[in-house]
């Protein structure tokens, strides 16, 4: 029978946290606190979603072309992902149990001022102001996540991680049904949302605050079964170069698929944003599933599989039909999205003494990565029309290959 890839003392030792006691990291999971994450992490990106859902809109409102659509990603992507590994450094030297309320009040901010935004510099202002709020979420969040865990990393990484996923789902759904119909004043109606997730944060950073270790002295431990420096930054960079080509082709469906689907197929806006909707769903799916998977049957594999096994269906998505599109943009979605969980808690146990640095350096290139991506692909759509993009992109997943040179960890041995 195959068996996790972590050893039996792993499972069960402390979660190592600057200025966290071994007595809180040592228990089962925290479902409560597990849940409002993930509760908190679905309002934060229903709230991020809205940007991307709202470009055909800003599109044809201000004129703009597909160049300055990726811009506004960037602007978004850039700032959450040059900031995040910056607060998970600080955050690893010095608890900051209230940060994450603090950091959705930017988010508030963003948002009121993006329903306000009559010229394309405020536009690129208010999503970078939504992008600060999501530099400081992720990374302190996911340690969090780990917190609350129990032992159960990656379904503790699953759960936190769906939520942010159901919410980048919900965004186009909300954009067709709200801001569609009543224009870009009501998304400072969301506004709300980003209220009601400053309350639950702050709870949670009650909560938080109580495990915080009152001995400054506490300092992380490296594990002695981490591989050896040399082959963990060997490791880190091929799960980076692996992020970078998810997101890239992820960012090409996510950021484009609305304009390939009403270009191709001549959809109706309404119906292009119900059918990311879909996507996006799928895409939450993948990763709830993703994570215990990894814990059962290892990490290392479900990486490989999940980024190499969805060429075929990458290289078939430019010659398929409409339902056929949306077929294949279901099972990218699922097949795809299932190795985030397993690639972050893979990081954090090549890292175990820096959970927040890491957490926010590969949150942080993910949306990096993105937002380049986006920037990128939107001048070749300009140069060569967005079918070319799919067509170019089918091929990114191909760097799954070299997740065959991940180091194996250590198994759990039995009597």
């Amino acid at each position: 029978m195959d068996k996790p890839v972590i050893s039996e003392e792993t499972l069960v030792a402390p979660v190592v946290v600057p200025g966290i006691t071994e007595k809180a990291a040592a228990t089962g999971p925290a479902y409560l606190v597990l849940g409002g994450i993930s509760f908190s992490h679905f309002l934060n990106d229903t709230m991020q979603s809205l940007i991307p859902s709202v470009y055909p809109i800003l599109k044809e409102n201000y004129a703009l072309d597909f160049a300055q659509i990726g811009m506004i990603t960037l602007a978004f992507q850039v700032t959450a992902s040059l900031l995040q590994p910056v607060v998970g450094y600080v955050t690893d030297k010095k608890a900051q149990p209230f940060s994450l309320a603090v950091g959705m009040g930017f988010t508030f901010v963003g948002l009121l001022l993006l329903s306000v935004a009559h010229v394309y510099g405020m536009i690129l202002v208010s999503a970078a102001l939504i992008g600060l709020g999501s530099a400081v979420f992720h990374p302190e969040s996911a340690r969090i996540a780990r917190m609350a865990s129990g032992g159960r990393y990656g379904f503790a990484q699953s759960v936190f991680q769906v939520g942010g996923n159901f919410g980048s789902a919900m965004g186009p759904l909300l954009a067709a049904l709200i801001i569609v119909p009543f224009g870009q004043p009501s998304i400072a109606w969301f506004s709300s949302i980003a209220f009601i997730a400053i309350v639950v944060l702050f709870q949670i950073g009650r909560w938080y605050k109580l495990r915080i270790s009152p001995h400054e002295s506490a300092r992380p431990r490296r594990s002695s079964e981490t591989p050896a420096p040399a082959r963990t930054a060997l490791a880190l960079t091929i799960l980076i170069v692996l992020v970078f080509s998810k997101y890239i082709y992820m960012s090409s469906l996510t950021s484009y698929y609305t304009f390939y689907l009403i270009e191709k197929f001549h959809v109706s806006t309404q119906t292009a944003q119900l059918l990311l909707f879909v996507f996006l769903g799928a895409v939450a799916i993948g990763v709830y599933f993703g994570g215990p998977i990894g814990d059962r049957f290892g990490r290392r594999y479900v990486i490989w599989l999940s980024i190499l096994g969805v060429l075929p269906f990458t290289l078939l998505l430019p010659f398929a039909n409409l339902a056929g599109t949306v077929v294949l943009t279901v099972v990218i979605g699922v097949i795809l999205s299932s190795a985030m969980p397993a690639i972050i808690v893979f990081a954090q146990e090549l890292m175990p003494h820096r959970l927040g640095m890491i957490s926010g350096m590969f949150f942080g290139f993910a949306f990096g990565a993105a937002g380049l991506g986006a920037a990128l692909l939107g001048e070749v759509a300009d140069a060569k029309g967005i079918e070319f993009v799919y067509q170019a992109c089918a091929f990114l997943p191909a760097i799954g290959l070299l997740a065959m040179f991940l180091p194996k960890m250590p198994k759990i041995q039995h009597s």
